[in-house]
């Protein structure tokens, strides 16, 4: 069920804590993976580790995905690239910011999903696409508008692609994580004052790790889930149950 051997799986955010999670974890299982990032720099400390495949480009750019994507032949994408935003309230919140969140985190995915999809439904042998989406696309998070609006567009992208490409036997998911704490979220979640309060609320009372985010994207993508898609799969120790 979790045997990747001969599946080609693109991971992007590859360079980050989850994604290279995600590489670590598929790699052990056999896949073949390509590791996407911004740049080739960023991305080959986990390519040396792992002896992924490095594809340095640009999510905002159409045409930097469509060059890189248009004729690699995958069964599997992780959308794991993630632009944390800032800290601000709807009435402070800097419009700049927003459009880079949407660019990043909701229109750089669909890129992916657009070229990806396309290889899958030529090679007629279907696939499995998983989105890291995030707990503030479920709930309220105070400071979190911009990141959370990214979070919420790519969440109905991921139901929306779910009922249009599963006819080619193309699966879609997102995972909704807790805090994990990267080095995106530590200045934020990292203080006593938000630590306590938030932790408090939360059933498991802790923030979640890198590999605890990974196991359920990479059993998303396996055939251990082959009858799972649309779903939006909170990972946050119980947060959103409340």
């Amino acid at each position: 069920m979790f045997d990747f051997t001969d599946r080609t799986v693109l991971v992007t955010g590859a360079s980050g804590g989850i994604g290279g999670a995600v590489v670590r974890l598929l790699v052990s299982h056999g896949a073949d993976v390509i590791a996407s990032g911004t740049s080739a720099e960023s991305l080959a400390p986990i390519v040396a580790e792992t002896g992924a495949r490095p594809l340095p480009l640009d999510l905002t750019s159409e045409d930097s995905v469509r060059e890189a994507l248009q004729d690699l032949p995958v069964r599997g994408v992780v959308n794991c690239a993630g632009f944390g935003g800032e800290i601000a309230n709807p009435a402070e919140t800097d419009i700049a910011v927003f459009d880079k969140a949407i660019a990043i985190n909701t229109r750089g995915a669909l890129l992916v999903t657009k070229y990806t999809s396309r290889t899958m439904i030529a090679a007629g042998r279907g696939g499995a696409i998983v989105n890291v989406s995030s707990q503030a696309a479920l709930v309220g998070l105070a400071g979190h508008v911009s990141y959370a609006a990214s979070k919420a567009g790519l969440d109905s992208i991921t139901r929306v692609s779910a009922l249009e490409l599963g006819p080619h036997g193309i699966r879609v998911n997102s995972v909704n994580p807790t805090v994990v704490m990267t080095p995106m979220s530590a200045f934020y979640w990292g203080r006593d004052e938000i630590q306590g309060p938030f932790l408090s609320q939360m059933p498991l009372g802790r923030y979640a790790t890198e590999e605890e985010i990974a196991a359920p994207i990479v059993f998303l993508l396996s055939d251990a889930a082959a009858m799972i898609s649309g779903v939006c799969l909170p990972i946050d120790g119980g947060y959103s149950s409340r």
